[in-house]
Parts: C-alpha cells; structure tokens; sequence
C-alpha cells in the first residue's frame, strides 16, 4: 500500500472488472505513490473483479460507465482507465470526455495517441485520451525504437506470442484491432518506416509465459552499436516490468543481395542490408493473473506509469476538458 497520504494522490477508477482491470486495480493498491483507486466498475455483479473491489474497501458499480458517472467517488475522479473492449471504449470516450476526465485505454480502440513508456512517456502528458496499444506493442515496440535510435528500420515485423488461457474474451473480439493498432504503432512509435503484427495463442499446457520475436530489416549497421541499445532498452522497461528480458543475444544476419528481403528496402537502398532479430520473454509479476500472463501484466505496468507521469504533471484538482 502507499505510504503518501490520500489528500496528495491523484483519484482514479477503472472501467472493466475482468482480469486486466482486477490486476491494474491491485497494482495501483500496492505500488502506486501517486494514485488512488476510489472506484470500480463492471457490468457483471457477479464477477470476481468487482468482488475483490469490495473486500479492498474500493467503490463499486455493476452499471458500467452510467453507474460510474453516478457515483459519488466520480466527483474527485481524474484519470479513468479502461479496460473493457474497443467497441465499448469509443462510448466510454465521449462520456468521460464530456464530464473533463482523462482517459488511460488499454484496450485497442486507439482513440488518442499511443503512449509506449520507455519510448514517448512524456510526449501526450496532457492529452485527454491516451492509448496503450497492445500488450504485443508494449514487449516490441521498445525494441523496434532502439534499433532505430541507431539505423533506421525499414520493416519492423513482431509476433507475440501468448498462452492461450490468458486470452480472454475481450482479446479474442480484438484480435484484428490487435494486429492493426500494433502495426501502426510500430511505425507511429517503434520508427519503423512499414510495420507488421502477428499474434500467436499458444494452446501448450501447462501453459507458456509470453514470447515476443522482433524482427527489423536495416541498412548496413554497428552490430554493437545495435545490441547496446536494445539491451538498454530492456533495462529500461524492466524498471517497471521485472519479468521482461533477452531469452538470447541480439541476432545480426546479413541480406544477401538475392534474397527476396530486400524486397522490403526502399527501391533507392544502396549498401547492404542486415536482419536485426530479438527475441523476448515476459513473465508476469502474479500479482493478481498466474506468472505466465505476462502479455496482461505488461499492458497493466505499462498502464500505471503512464497515468503516474500525467498525475505528476498536473495538479490533482485540475481536470483536462
């Protein structure tokens, strides 16, 4: 629990009461300095999310984002995450947007502009509505950013694969908004010039923690040069994400000049060409969902210090029309 005192925390609540809401509310409980969660709400008022809200001494609703407005926790409310489906997000959106409240989205409705924290944590701070592409975005996308702080990638391709008893409901509705929204923001934050996604459900049981392959096709490059930074960049995001790391070295394969790769170069491409590839794992930190969710625990980290950032740089009376 947070030792700062409630009166100089930012009042947020979350939208969704299944897993990846229920793991954001008790990540906010136990490791927030700067936030406090004063509401839930679901739409299931049987739905262990809501129950668990209940126990922690947190507001609840199962009246979803009408019964949110209502209560009376919503007056001191600033930060709303929401952690429901695309679909949903886009009437969440214009309610919350008409009441003056921020919006941290987690789902893949990419309303506002993505925010990937290691990356361009500081960029939209004052935006009304931020969203937190993928879980697949957040693992790669720092990857894909710093190869390109180095050289610029010319393809980045990601697939991420997930158990599948992780993939909910919510997942499954999204998988082509999955696919769209992380490509895009490969090349929107990640700097790619064309990006690619593939997500991959993975039925093996037991089930197996998250593997995210990145794969970037650049010119001729400092192979150290590369490693360097990807390897920092995992450091970075281990900062806030402890289960993320390298399952290997960063690989470094040279384009030989028939292969059909170099059909992804821009047609004017002189020199060589080199395939950057990276291969990642993400255990969970089992806060709330078992350790091989860490496709979830990535989304919800990424989360929380995204609004921890907007809190920190506006006053906890302020809300942004």
């Amino acid at each position: 629990m947070s030792t700062t005192p409630p009166s100089a925390r930012t009042k947020v609540a979350v939208i969704g009461s299944g897993n990846i809401g229920t793991d954001l509310m008790i990540k906010i409980l136990r490791l927030s300095e700067d936030l406090e969660i004063v509401a839930m709400a679901g739409i299931d008022p049987d739905s262990d999310g809501l129950a668990r809200a209940r126990r922690l001494k947190v507001a609840t609703t199962h009246e979803g984002i009408d019964g949110l407005v209502a209560m009376d926790e919503f007056a001191d409310v600033r930060i709303v995450f929401d952690a429901t489906s695309a679909g949903a997000h886009r009437r969440h959106d214009e309610v919350l947007r008409a009441h003056g409240r921020r919006v941290v989205d987690l789902t893949p409705a990419a309303l506002g502009p993505y925010v990937v924290p290691p990356v361009n944590a500081d960029a939209h701070l004052h935006a009304p509505n931020v969203n937190m592409v993928t879980c697949g975005g957040q693992a790669t996308i720092p990857v894909v950013a710093a190869v390109d702080s180095v050289t610029p990638v010319h393809y980045g391709e990601i697939v991420a694969s997930i158990a599948s008893r992780s993939a909910g409901p919510g997942t499954r509705a999204n998988i082509d908004e999955f696919t769209e929204t992380t490509a895009s923001a490969i090349e929107k934050v990640g700097g790619a010039a064309r990006g690619k996604a593939v997500i991959v459900l993975n039925p093996a049981e037991p089930p197996l923690i998250m593997r995210d392959t990145v794969h970037c096709l650049v010119g001729d490059c400092d192979d150290a040069a590369v490693a360097a930074s990807v390897e920092s960049m995992v450091a970075g995001v281990r900062t806030y994400v402890p289960g993320y790391r390298l399952k290997q070295k960063v690989q470094f394969d040279r384009v030989a000049a028939d292969d059909p790769l170099r059909g992804l170069l821009p047609p004017d491409t002189e020199g060589g060409a080199v395939k950057v590839s990276v291969f990642l794992e993400v255990e969970g930190a089992a806060h709330y969902l078992p350790a091989y969710a860490g496709n979830l625990d990535i989304m919800t980290s990424a989360a929380l210090r995204t609004a921890e950032r907007m809190a920190a740089h506006v006053s906890p009376e302020a809300v942004t029309a």
